[in-house]
């Protein structure tokens, strides 16, 4: 039996998806001239990317390494981030307006007995910052919305 943790490959996809996420946030930083936007889009972006390295560091704690095997599609949400589309479309093209349905994987995370008290601090605050930047997220989408003139679907409809 391996003394290996089960929750490893967690930590590790969370660790590489936020590290990305906090690359094409800072890009599309760059890019907005809206200072409503980018103030949201700073404040998720710092914690992607801290996120990221926390994650990285707890897995090194944890005497493993990250392994980050170029499986998910970044180079697309980077030309998203950059592009001349405004930060309206960009939100609903990244996803970014209906984060609480992919966030619904968390619900059972916990499930998992044999996370130690340090991992499971960690993804505690983890996911209640990112279920925090999804209201985030969508507050800005659907201020943009109301400023465009254009409607809104609801997150539940």
């Amino acid at each position: 039996m391996s003394d290996k943790p089960t929750y490893l490959s967690l930590l590790n996809a969370i660790a590489v998806n936020e590290a990305r996420s906090h690359r094409y946030l800072q890009a599309w930083i760059e890019k907005t001239d809206d200072p409503e936007v980018k103030a949201v889009l700073q404040k998720v972006s710092w914690r992607e990317g801290e996120h990221g390295m926390s994650f990285a560091k707890r897995i090194n704690e944890l005497g493993y390494g990250l392994r980050d095997k170029n499986e998910y599609v970044t180079e697309e949400r980077y030309s998203i981030a950059i592009s001349d589309v405004s930060d309206r479309e960009k939100i609903e093209k990244l996803g970014l307006h209906e984060l609480d349905k992919l966030l619904d994987y968390f619900d059972t995370v916990f499930k998992d007995h044999t996370i130690d008290i340090e991992t499971g601090e960690l993804l505690g605050r983890y996911i209640a910052e990112e279920f925090d930047s999804a209201r985030l997220l969508r507050n800005c989408w659907e201020q943009l919305c109301a400023r465009e003139g254009t409607k809104s679907v609801p997150v539940d409809a």
